[in-house]
């Protein structure tokens, strides 16, 4: 049985497992992530990959990384919270493990883990978005996953769709993620609450009585206990992803839209919104197959689950 490693780097931790070719994970460890240095990240990575490697025979490896890889899946041009400008990332661990590596963006490899052996595996068309603290994506056309021309595609995040909007981190204004995503769910809530209104009075007891304190999770447990304001929040949330989603599906046309990261433990109090806010912008509605919008099925092992498979491919 060939095996795999998976690493999966984010800005706080750094995930290794050893995956299978069934999708299944056989061992896995976290360590935390020393996301601005260079140096320490290589070893962190690297001492998983050797951990793993003393008790699992282990044949390749494939790191998902938080950020822009380049088409030879090497070099991380660019990532937004970590270290890495321009770095050979491959040929770095190569030396330190010994073994052969494969660099690709963090949410192709999670598009890629769900399409295989999640929530598309019965598709050969996917588009995956992760709502989290921004906005992610990752596509897969006829059964095989979607870089561009240089490596860097499906960063639907930072699609313009307000123009003059909310700056956003990639330092242009009005981006898809400034307004789909849970820091802006967050935001708008807080910013509703410490205005003093009234319908999110009890959203602000929950949080201790400091609006400032109102979390994703915090939100999603009021709006599955019936806050009428929590849910308010969540179906605006669903309605601006709801109709990018309508706009990415005029150019794509994938079979189905997967929904991950950590909004979507919401569930139907999400995907419900962000359905009907599709059905309603989708182009050509009536006179064209819809597709299913799903919840992702391997979490936040999706990634980790999708580089090591890209890896042994």
């Amino acid at each position: 049985m060939t095996l795999a490693c998976g690493i999966d780097v984010g800005g706080t931790k750094v995930a290794g497992g050893v995956v299978d070719a069934d999708g299944v994970i056989l061992e896995e460890l976290r360590v935390e992530s020393p996301a601005e240095d260079v140096e320490a990240m290589g070893e962190a990575i690297a001492s998983l990959v050797t951990e793993l490697a003393s008790r699992h025979r282990i044949e390749t490896v494939g790191v998902g990384a938080a950020g822009y890889v380049d088409r030879n899946r090497a070099m991380v041009l660019f990532a937004p919270n970590l270290a890495w400008r321009r770095f050979d990332l491959k040929a770095d661990l190569e030396a330190r493990v010994d073994l052969p590596v494969v660099i690709e963006n963090d949410a192709n490899a999670a598009a890629w883990g769900e399409f295989r052996f999640g929530a598309g595996e019965d598709v050969d068309d996917l588009l995956l978005v992760t709502v989290g603290t921004g906005v992610g994506g990752g596509v897969v056309l006829d059964g095989e996953l979607h870089r561009g021309a240089f490596g860097v595609g499906a960063e639907i995040g930072h699609m313009r769709v307000v123009p003059d909007g909310i700056l956003c981190g990639c330092g242009n204004h009005g981006c898809f993620e400034q307004y789909a995503s849970g820091s802006a769910l967050v935001r708008e809530a807080r910013n509703a609450a410490g205005s003093g209104s009234p319908r999110a009075r009890d959203l602000v007891e929950r949080a201790g009585g400091d609006a400032t304190a109102i979390t994703g999770p915090l939100i999603t447990e009021a709006a599955r206990d019936g806050d009428g304001f929590a849910l308010e929040q969540l179906a605006e949330l669903g309605r601006w992803l709801g109709e990018g989603i309508a706009s990415l599906t005029a150019i794509l046309d994938p079979a189905v839209v997967v929904i991950g990261g950590g909004v979507s433990e919401a569930e139907d109090l999400l995907l419900d919104p962000i359905r009907a806010a599709f059905l309603a912008q989708l182009a050509g509605r009536g006179h064209r197959p819809v597709l299913e919008i799903r919840k992702a099925e391997l979490g936040n092992r999706a990634g980790l689950i999708g580089a090591a498979d890209l890896a042994r491919r």
